[in-house]
């Protein structure tokens, strides 16, 4: 059996796991952390390697921070919840709340890591998330994603290989837009020449629940909020509770960890209304929070989408399996070419071979129609990304909008020198 499998540490190589990184505080141990690099005391200087990997401890000679393994572990906590609050991250990492504060403002600062919001269909009771593959003239590519990055439809945007030049996640509220804005909006650009739809027909596994393994499971169950009531069906709000709801998604979609005073001001709601209905709407599973990061804190991963046609009766086995696997990020069952599409972050290709030779063991007849590598992302979760993957400005996920809602003029897009855009380094 091949060895991707550990509880308390997740790898991405193939065989024996991996110690947890040097400094970070388990379980006892928890009560006192010395990290490398550690606010309270003085930077180290140069670069080292941690036992994960990746770069640690110091400064490069630029003066620019680095990240070490306090980052890493911040960043996992708060995936566990994006708004827990730094009194309750400073136990279980070891460290005092003020410190975990001013790692924060750094890292989002320079673009490196941010919590983002967006709504479920799936739970909401309606709504369309569709996976778009647009081919391109050669020399339109770069220019077709700029100008799809602007709409607050295109959630993500991907630079891929294969037969498709870019790969979009499309969410509008009902099928006939989605038509609209395929046909009328990417069909209509210069340089596009094909496009290619599939619906998501459910998401198994997406991607605020994937882990890095910075953490242990004690980290990780003193970090987790309480667990939310029993879950009902997918109940419709009135159209009062929308448009609450809708200015509450934009406005965490741009922060997600905005206090509750400024999302009150934002939304025009009571603080304390506000307060409630988050609540409400994460507890419900209508609204989604997550924590992602640029290549500088994930290590610079692979990213692969595998389209794959199974027989029916191996679909859900197959579901199952991708979604206990540490390396995925995405799993979904699809209408299309395929009916299941799993999106895998490895350490290197070698590691995409052996879990398809093992995916053959686990579920037997399988189809691979596709491999996607991606080489660059564009647009994360309406976050608009720089070359090196840093976060550089912000476009409001807004399914209720129209297409046309993120063109040059409308207030959607945010501009340079509002604070929810920061310049590309370089630029």
């Amino acid at each position: 059996m091949v060895g991707f499998l550990n509880p308390d540490r997740k790898i991405y190589q193939f065989g024996r796991a991996q110690s947890p990184p040097r400094g970070v505080a388990t379980g006892a141990r928890a009560r006192r952390a010395v990290y490398p690099g550690d606010d309270e005391h003085v930077p180290q200087p140069g670069v080292g390697r941690t036992s994960s990997g990746r770069t640690s401890v110091g400064r490069t000679s630029g003066g620019a921070a680095v990240t070490d393994e306090l980052d890493l572990a911040l960043v996992d906590a708060l995936r566990v919840d994006p708004r827990a609050p730094w009194s309750r991250l400073a136990g279980p990492l070891g460290v005092d709340p003020a410190t975990l504060s001013r790692r924060w403002s750094r890292l989002a600062a320079a673009g490196d890591a941010w919590v983002t919001c967006y709504p479920s269909t799936d739970r909401f009771g309606y709504g369309v998330t569709a996976l778009v593959e647009v081919e391109c003239s050669a020399n339109r590519v770069a220019t077709v994603a700029a100008q799809l990055a602007r709409d607050p439809q295109a959630a993500s945007i991907e630079v891929v290989t294969g037969g498709a030049d870019l790969l979009l996640t499309v969410g509008t509220t009902e099928q006939s837009l989605l038509t609209r804005y395929v046909l009328d909006r990417i069909g209509a650009l210069p340089g596009v020449l094909r496009t290619r739809t599939s619906l998501v027909e459910r998401t198994v596994l997406e991607g605020s629940r994937w882990r890095d393994g910075a953490l242990d499971t004690g980290q990780r169950e003193a970090i987790a909020a309480p667990p939310p009531a029993a879950v009902g069906p997918p109940i419709a709000a009135g159209a009062h509770q929308l448009r609450a709801d809708r200015s509450l998604l934009v406005a965490l979609g741009q922060d997600g960890r905005m206090p509750y005073a400024e999302l009150a001001a934002r939304t025009g709601l009571p603080p304390s209304t506000v307060r409630r209905r988050l609540a409400e709407l994460r507890e419900s599973g209508r609204l989604v929070l997550r924590c992602d990061t640029s290549p500088m804190l994930s290590g610079h991963p692979v990213h692969l989408l595998l389209w794959l046609e199974l027989p029916a009766d191996r679909l859900e086995p197959a579901a199952r399996w991708f979604a206990t696997l540490p390396q995925t990020r995405m799993c979904a069952v699809t209408l299309g070419a395929a009916n299941l599409v799993t999106y895998l972050m490895v350490r290197q290709l070698s590691d995409l071979r052996r879990l398809e030779v093992e995916l053959h063991r686990q579920v037997g007849e399988v189809r691979v129609r596709e491999r996607q590598l991606t080489v660059r992302l564009v647009k994360l979760v309406g976050h608009l990304l720089d070359a090196d993957g840093r976060a550089c400005g912000y476009v409001p996920l807004d399914p209720w909008a129209d297409w046309d809602a993120g063109q040059p003029g409308n207030p959607a897009t945010r501009q340079p020198g509002n604070p929810a855009t920061r310049q590309p380094r370089g630029s």
